[in-house]
């Protein structure tokens, strides 16, 4: 298969990485065909495979991936992509053209098998299973190289993306956290200069492993710190939620940490050392992984663990545009999402309303435009 053809084998058109049978159907189908300006699913189908063939000259590309599998013990992020998508159309009723006219491609979604997470912790025997189930129309000889898990789909598709255009920038729907490792594993691969990642977040997710398991949202950060090979350019920002005391992960694992005390107490002291500590290190620009219970759960608490005493919406917003104007953002994410969570009866629409405005200054960022 071509990169073009696998992609169209391994994801589905945006909004449609659910496995919906009943529940919930009239709801994706109808944010499909607002997305794609279609009228059924076979117009659905059509406009996602000719969105696909522009990404050789597309500037960023998004990316949906509803998967929960990686979370702690409250889900819901899966459906974070949808509420994603369905917050910015009400925010940017155009968002379809102007995406088009900005040269972003929305590359549709991972689709999710709810009970697996990556491929590593599977066996052949359920690989095969998984994939008769997921690819019955590949000749077999090919379909035994597909992944069918939601992290291993997500690194193979960005992978193929990036053949196809080095330079694109990646903007991942999560999801949770688990869902950024796929992001930091193909950058890797396609960039060959010093980029870095800005991560506001609660928790360090630096774990090696949790309970056996490799990558999930508690590991995700320690495995992309490794790709630096511990040098400073993972920095994470708004900490505050871990059983060690601050200098534990900076001393032993060098990443760089702006807890947020720091952050509120003086936060333009903070976003400009933010971006000193980067140009020291020679950074050339950074994914920006936002985790969203990184930012004070009296704005953000529809969230697998929302925490107080956080990062204001301001400082995020800020953040991200010094960081555009700077260092460069190169793509970016939004994640732990969960509109179900609801401690509130107004916590899935601020939630959701703060994450789009997220989403659009990431991406207003990446391509110095405002969304």
């Amino acid at each position: 298969m071509s990169p073009l053809e696998e992609l169209a084998t391994l994801l589905k058109p945006a909004g449609g990485g659910l496995f919906l049978v009943s529940t919930g159907r009239a709801e994706q189908e109808a944010l499909q065909q607002k997305l794609y300006h279609a009228r059924n699913a076979a117009e659905v189908d059509d406009r996602f495979r000719a969105a696909l063939a522009r990404i050789p000259t597309a500037k960023a590309v998004v990316l949906g991936v509803p998967s929960d599998v990686g979370a702690g013990f409250r889900r819901g992020a899966n459906l974070g992509p949808q509420a994603l998508r369905t917050g910015l159309l009400a925010a940017v009723p155009d968002y379809p053209s102007r995406a088009s006219e900005l040269g972003v491609v929305d590359i549709g979604d991972v689709f999710v098998v709810p009970q697996l997470l990556h491929d590593d912790m599977l066996s052949e025997a359920q690989k095969k299973a998984s994939r008769d189930a997921l690819y019955p129309n590949v000749p077999e000889d090919v379909r035994a190289t597909l992944p069918v898990s939601p992290l291993s789909i997500e690194e193979r598709a960005l992978d193929l993306v990036f053949q196809l255009n080095p330079n694109v920038a990646p903007i991942v729907l999560g999801g949770d956290h688990s869902t950024a490792w796929p992001v930091a594993s193909a950058l890797s691969r396609a960039r060959k200069d010093r980029w870095g990642i800005v991560q506001p977040d609660a928790h360090t997710d630096l774990l090696e492993t949790r309970l056996g398991v490799r990558y999930c949202f508690a590991t995700w950060s320690y495995h992309a710190n490794e790709l630096f090979g511990r040098d400073g350019r993972m920095v994470q920002v708004g900490t505050r939620a871990t059983r060690h005391e601050r200098g534990y992960w900076e001393e032993g694992l060098g990443v760089r940490q702006f807890w947020a005390d720091e952050c509120r107490r003086d936060p333009d002291g903070a976003i400009e050392a933010i971006i000193e500590h980067l140009r020291a290190r020679n950074v050339t620009g950074v994914y920006f992984s936002n985790d969203v219970d990184g930012t004070d759960c009296a704005f953000v608490d529809a969230t697998g663990t929302p925490e107080p005493d956080g990062l204001s919406p301001e400082f995020v917003v800020k953040l991200i545009r010094r960081l555009g104007e700077t260092v460069g953002i190169i793509g970016g994410d939004v994640m732990e999402v969960a509109p179900p969570l609801k401690d509130k009866p107004d916590s899935t629409e601020r939630t959701v309303g703060l994450a789009v405005t997220y989403l659009r200054e990431t991406l207003g960022a990446v391509l110095r435009t405002t969304i």
